[in-house]
């Protein structure tokens, strides 16, 4: 990884110490970031964004623990809008213990979305052949259907549509649009939302030339594998969208934050706090996070056709 990348971890070098003994690892080596911006390559590299000393209890989540994790996201946050890195990876964050005034929000998404001066925003899973957005992220499910409107769906269909093609580099996207409710609403049997809302805009966008269908009942869709002929999915809620996702790709799969102006993916697991430093954690995910980082910031700066062909 190393030939690909320079990594930068922002924390502290004090606890990763503490983690290298915790875990017996001997053979890890990095270096201390002394002035910002100035990285060794090939090298890991720590940012120390705090100065205090931390007891890290493993598995044990705390208001200091989450006030550290807040620190090194605005650092890490600011470095990326300077310009001083090329993508963010976050780890997963406790939202109970980084929750406060200082952090108002329902995770990383909608505080990178406020950072960066985004509206438009669209929550992406993605691992090899699948890729689902959500059109309501972490809203209790008795929001959701006030939430299913033409204007919120529409903005999130072409956030999908316009990060397929930028940050995938997939020129004509086949996308699929899920139903709200069972049986994408029955012929409006089931709830009104899909007769109303989600089947007139279908029509206009492919009136408009778009390759894309639905409303499509969600159980049929993921359980006889119609999902592998689409580029890009769009749930109508979290779990819609996430509980198959998660079964058919948990240790591949990446959080991607599509709309923003930079590139921010993560793993798509929580904090997994019961094998905290006892060396069991699945990197995978991770792994595949960084991968994603990497092949995202490739298509974005590749040659436009035009470009090649001149």
């Amino acid at each position: 990884m190393l030939n690909m990348i320079t990594p930068v971890i922002y924390g502290s070098s004090k606890v990763l110490s503490f983690y290298k003994k915790q875990l017996n690892i001997e053979e890890f080596n990095y270096s201390q970031v002394r002035n910002r911006g100035q990285y060794v390559a090939k090298q890991v590299n720590i940012v120390n964004t705090w100065d205090e000393t931390l007891e890290a209890h493993p598995g044990k989540p705390s208001k200091e623990s989450g006030r550290a994790a807040l620190q090194a996201l605005q650092q890490a946050a600011n470095d990326l809008k300077d310009g001083l890195l090329d993508a963010l990876v976050t780890a997963p964050i406790d939202k109970s213990t980084i929750h406060s005034d200082e952090f108002p929000f329902k995770g990383h998404t909608e505080f990178l979305a406020e950072f960066f001066s985004t509206k438009d925003h669209l929550m992406l899973l993605a691992s090899e052949g699948l890729r689902v957005g959500l059109v309501t992220e972490h809203v209790p499910i008795s929001q959701v259907a006030s939430l299913i409107t033409r204007e919120r769906v529409e903005a999130k269909y072409k956030a999908l549509e316009s990060s397929l093609r930028k940050d995938f580099g997939i020129q004509k996207p086949k996308i699929a649009i899920l139903g709200l409710n069972p049986h994408a609403g029955d012929n409006g049997l089931i709830g009104e939302e899909d007769e109303k809302v989600l089947k007139p805009l279908v029509n206009d966008l492919k009136n408009q030339g778009k390759i894309v269908s639905g409303p499509l009942p969600a159980d049929g869709f993921f359980a006889s594998a119609a999902y592998l002929k689409y580029d890009g999915i769009l749930a109508m809620y979290h779990d819609q969208g996430l509980a198959p996702f998660k079964t058919i790709a948990f240790n591949t799969g990446v959080n991607y934050t599509a709309g923003l102006p930079v590139i921010r993916t993560s793993p798509d697991h929580g904090t997994a706090y019961a094998i905290s430093g006892k060396n069991q954690a699945d990197e995978e995910s991770m792994r595949q996070a960084i991968y994603t980082a990497v092949d995202i910031f490739k298509v974005r700066h590749e040659p436009s056709a035009e470009n090649k062909s001149a």
